[in-house]
Formats: C-alpha cells, structure tokens, sequence
C-alpha cells in the first residue's frame, strides 16, 4: 500500500519548522507594530531624522562664540541626542539651522543657497517689534519662530519662577526707596514720559549709562537690592515683552517690581498677582508714589510671599536656548513656512 500524507499532517507539527515559523511571525508582529505605534517614522521628512538632532546655528547670537564641539546639551543640561554646532560645512547634515535676526544682513546672499528636504529654519530673536527691523525681506523663508513670545514655535522667555520647597522668604536690608538702572534713554519712549512725570512725587535713583553711573556686572544686583522698589519699565509694550527687568532686576535682586509693559493679565500669566505692582493700577502717578512712601512693612513683606513657592530662573546662556530645540522638536510642525513674519510679529 502507497504512503500517503495524513490529513491532519502540517509542517508545524514539527516541533524544529514550527519554533522557526513562530519566531518569523513574531519579528514580522514586532516590525508592523513599530509602525503602528510611530507612523512618522516610516514616511515623509522624519524618516530622515537620525541621533543625534544636528543643530546648525549659522551665526552666533551673541559676540562671544561659545565651544559647541563636545556635547554641551547633554553635559551642561542634561538633553541627550542633541548636537549643536556652527560650521557651516555641516549644513548638509543638520536638521535644524538656526538664524538670530541680530546676525541676518539685508537680502538672501548670506543664506544657504538651498533648504534640504526636511531641513528646518529658525527666526530666532529676543528684542520686541518696536526694535525688530527688515522683517518683511523674510517673508516664505522661516519653518519655525523662536521668541520670547509665549505663542512661539519654541518659547525662550528671560526668565521664569521655578517650585521652590524652601518655604522661607528672603528680603535685603533696604536704605532706599526706588531705583532704576537705564541705559538708553529716549524722550520719545513711554518709559521716559512715566518716569518724569512719577519723579515730580518721589525721588528715584538712577544707575546706568544713561545717567552716567554704570554698574559693573558684579555690582548691580547688591545695589538695586538695597530699594525697596525698582522700575521695571520696558523699552516697548508688546505682549509677553517681559525682560530681565523684572527677573533679575526686581524679583531676584530682591526687590518689588513696579512694572510698565503689556497688561497686568499679562504679567499674570508669568508671576503671582501680588509679586508686583503695575503702573496701569493707579489713578495718576501721583497716587502710585503716595502708595509707595506710605506702604507699612506688613504690607511690603506680603510682596514676597512667592518666595515661599517659587525662585528665580534666568535664561541667559545662547546654549541653554538652543539645545531647547532639540527638548521641543518631536512636537513642532512640519512644512510650515511663515508666509508674513513681520504681520505675524507685530499682531
């Protein structure tokens, strides 16, 4: 009698074929599955992405250029696969190229030639649209922009109140009553105009360039903390314009703030409503400097009460700003271009 195959008989009742064939469907379920949880790694710009993000800065936003060829993300900030760089011949690599308005020149010659595909440009500026110039050459050029504006592609702002468990306040001796550092004093801007007319109430004293009392980097912060109050005006009011006047100047110098810039809702949103005081509270100028040389220590000391929650961070440091964008690219839009950036700016 012929043999013939049983009808029940598969390959997998081999117990050799069938662990190979169970390993083969396994590996295929884990390759599909890789998809399934991270589609944007399987098509489109992000198929080009690899470890480390290569961040091109094309021209430093400060004088001094710091050395970028360690791995400064992550030694100095713990942000791992994060490369940033500034030679240029790297433009080929790199998946983002960072350009600070502060270097741009007038025209596209000093730009890249081309735009890789997935490559991403970054307009990149800390200064309010009252002193932001030749934005409208720049119009279909930026993927991404990156301010101090809380509505940004990456957000930088100069500074911001961090949890602090320390639960204990720290306020300076104080000798004087109100102080202010400037450096550039035009009549022509707000700050100005508030100035002279709350200086015909109360004396204030004023350290800067201006006024021909500069303060050394190491001396600024030990003599505005001596003031009970420092003004803190900005040299333009734009939304979420919110400079180191307030962050080093008043909050960490140990000072009460009084602020003129973007509404008080705005400050809000950065720093507790009873951590400062805002010109736009008062009446008339009169009625803030009375309110300031009448205040009794209870209430002044109710001004610090945030320093039983919260302490100070500057964001000072380019690097620290940049490798930011390497903690904020998985969210970040791709193919974007902003078609009008000085409408955009200045709304």
């Amino acid at each position: 009698m012929p043999w013939t195959l049983p009808l029940q008989w598969s390959p997998w009742g081999r117990p050799g074929v069938k662990a190979l064939v169970t390993a083969g469907m396994f590996v295929t379920t884990l390759w599909n599955l890789r998809f399934f949880l991270n589609p944007s790694k399987g098509s489109g710009e992000d198929s080009k992405h690899r470890e480390p993000l290569v961040i091109l800065v094309w021209e430093w936003p400060s004088k001094q250029v710091p050395n970028v060829s360690r791995n400064v993300c992550h030694e100095l900030y713990s942000i791992t696969g994060c490369q940033l760089t500034t030679e240029r011949q790297l433009l080929h690599q790199a998946d983002v190229v960072v350009f600070p308005h502060s270097r741009l020149h007038p025209g596209r010659d000093k730009l890249p030639k081309e735009r890789l595909p997935g490559q991403n440009w970054v307009w990149v500026s800390l200064e309010s649209p009252s002193n932001t110039r030749g934005l409208a050459a720049w119009n279909q050029t930026f993927n991404w922009v990156m301010t101090y504006r809380q509505d940004s592609d990456i957000f930088i702002p100069y500074g911001k109140l961090v949890p602090n468990q320390s639960a204990t306040m720290n306020i300076p001796a104080k000798t004087n009553l109100v102080s202010w550092v400037i450096s550039n004093y035009h009549r022509t801007q707000k700050r100005a105009e508030v100035y002279k007319n709350l200086s015909r109430y109360l004396h204030v004293n004023i350290y800067g360039k201006a006024n021909n009392k500069p303060l050394c980097k190491d001396c600024l912060l030990p003599t505005i903390s001596k003031s009970k109050f420092y003004l803190a005006f900005e040299n333009s009011i734009h939304r979420d314009y919110i400079t180191e006047k307030l962050w080093r100047n008043s909050l960490l110098a140990g000072t009460v703030p009084v602020v003129l810039g973007p509404p008080r809702s705005n400050y809000e949103q950065f720093v507790p409503a009873d951590s400062f005081i805002h010109v736009n509270d008062f009446g008339s100028l009169e009625d803030l400097a009375t309110f300031l040389k009448t205040m009794n220590s209870s209430r002044y000391q109710q001004f610090f009460a945030w320093q039983r929650r919260f302490s100070v961070k500057l964001y000072t440091d380019w690097t620290e700003r940049i490798c930011a964008i390497c903690t904020t690219y998985p969210r970040l839009p791709h193919g974007h271009l902003y078609p009008d950036l000085q409408s955009w700016f200045n709304s």
